[in-house]
């Protein structure tokens, strides 16, 4: 997993965290960013800021050929997300389970090569728990409710989101929450998991 950290003091993280800021107030329905930052700036984003979840109105989020490495769990609080992507975006390997909060969520564009356990390439899930703050959301992914003091417990999971298979890691704050999640689909492995090397996935196709 990627575990470098977005620098917040570069002129990129400034100019996104304003234009987020001005999509919440204008209501606009589509966000793509990387159309009003300069090449320069876009590159230097590796994680979306948290207050994406003020976009209440997007409809579309493109992220075409970031450089990011991780979208935060807030994502799930884009109420009007229909469409989603972030296609060519080679250095994201998986996603927040909050994800599938999104109701509205049925089209999306991403590098499916690039997931952990692409049916193509079966790229391996790395091992769980690995604690960096940026992947954590502030209470479960799976009932909402408060962690409480314990680190929260880290499964992989790889589910059907708008017209993708992807892998989505989950922060529940128990094992009944775990034992809640939707079984995956055929040709990916059956249920929650903690990845690494041991982990047998079917075999590409």
């Amino acid at each position: 997993m990627h575990m470098e950290e977005q620098d917040t003091e570069c002129a990129g993280w400034q100019r996104l965290n304003a234009l987020i800021e001005e999509a919440a107030r204008d209501g606009r329905t589509e966000f793509s960013p990387a159309r009003d930052m300069t090449p320069a700036e876009w590159v230097q984003i590796i994680e979306l800021p948290r207050s994406i979840a003020k976009l209440k109105a997007v409809k579309h989020l493109i992220l075409y050929g970031s450089s990011l490495v991780r979208i935060p769990p807030e994502i799930g609080e884009m109420e009007s997300l229909e469409k989603f992507s972030p296609y060519t975006s080679y250095r994201l390997h998986c996603f927040p389970y909050e994800i599938t909060r999104c109701r509205k969520l049925k089209d999306s564009t991403i590098s499916t090569r690039a997931l952990y356990g692409n049916y193509k390439s079966r790229a391996p899930f790395p091992m769980l728990p690995q604690v960096f703050p940026g992947w954590r959301p502030a209470r479960c992914s799976v009932c909402d409710g408060p962690f409480g003091t314990k680190f929260p417990l880290q499964y992989w999971i790889t589910l059907p989101v708008a017209t993708d298979v992807i892998p989505l890691l989950v922060h529940a704050c128990s094992e009944q929450c775990i034992a809640k999640l939707p079984r995956p689909p055929e040709e990916y492995v059956d249920h929650p998991h903690q990845g690494g090397l041991t982990l047998r996935q079917p075999q590409p196709q």
